[in-house]
């Protein structure tokens, strides 16, 4: 009786944590709108995301540990994380203000395939059953938004350029975290991350002469609160019990939601096209969530 009641917990964990994984992505997807709207630089912007939601992050940690402090190789591994993901703020801010909602978070997040490749080529097998149509759709849902978000125009090359740059980049983030959370817990996790990427950050914004000090503080707390406290926070939670393929599917949650923010602030159009893609993205996340006859999970 024992064993069923904790595998009955830990299939409601499981449920709880993909609930966390695709509400932390939807939370994440407003990150490109905001940080158009805020007016000091984009590096800057970043800067402020991590350094305004910082202050509670730490709180929260301090709570999780006691005040203890973790081991030494947790920290190194969870600190190198979140200079990865200062690089890829850097380069994703960049690319923001150079291209469209939906390109920025479409390329930003090319994180999804490089995972789902990932989490093959530890499998070494090709996924198979739910799996391989959920992949199919998710890959095809994010060409169709791709092929209508994209325009071939120097305007937006270097911005997607940038976007895709930092989606490398957070590939690295994402499986240094997941390896980290076995060790860790959550907000512990996301404090070294973030107090990590905080000087490369500010650094990187006096070096490129932006505006640092904001006249709207507005967007900047938004910021802080959407993509990292709730985003990161839920995101980070929940890593551990699913494999980075699962992970990259939901990152397209991110795409689909940005399109329909850029339609919504800054009127960049979304047609019948745009709408099919972010529908079968959609069923893809459903159908992954399927058991496989053919195969385990990845």
């Amino acid at each position: 009786m024992d064993g069923i009641a904790a595998a009955a917990g830990e299939a409601r964990a499981r449920r709880w944590a993909f609930a966390a994984l695709i509400g932390g992505n939807i939370a994440l997807s407003l990150g490109p709108m905001l940080v158009r709207l805020a007016d000091t630089g984009p590096v800057a912007s970043a800067f402020w995301r991590m350094g305004l939601a910082l202050q509670l992050i730490l709180l929260l940690a301090w709570r999780e540990t006691g005040g203890r402090l973790p081991p030494r190789t947790a920290i190194l591994v969870a600190g190198a994380a979140g200079l990865f993901f200062a690089v890829d703020l850097i380069a994703w801010h960049l690319g923001i203000v150079r291209t469209k909602a939906a390109n920025a978070a479409l390329f930003g997040n090319c994180a999804s395939l490089l995972l789902v490749l990932w989490s093959i080529m530890l499998a070494r097998r090709m996924p198979r059953g739910w799996q391989a149509l959920a992949i199919l759709l998710a890959f095809a849902g994010s060409a169709l938004l791709m092929g209508q978000s994209y325009e071939l125009s120097p305007a937006y090359l270097v911005g997607d350029l940038f976007c895709l740059l930092a989606g490398i980049f957070y590939t690295f983030y994402v499986l240094l975290m997941q390896r980290v959370r076995d060790t860790l817990a959550p907000w512990t996790t996301l404090a070294i991350a973030s107090a990590a990427s905080v000087p490369l950050l500010l650094g990187t914004s006096f070096a490129m002469g932006e505006a640092v000090m904001p006249r709207d503080w507005t967007p900047l707390i938004l910021l802080a609160l959407s993509s990292q406290l709730i985003g990161q926070g839920l995101m980070i939670w929940s890593l551990p019990r699913f494999s980075p393929l699962i992970i990259g599917l939901t990152l397209l949650v991110q795409p689909a939601f940005a399109a329909l923010t850029g339609w919504l602030a800054f009127g960049e159009r979304l047609g019948a096209v745009d709408i099919f893609g972010g529908m079968l993205v959609g069923a893809a996340l459903v159908l992954i969530r399927l058991p496989s006859r053919q195969a385990r999970p990845i």
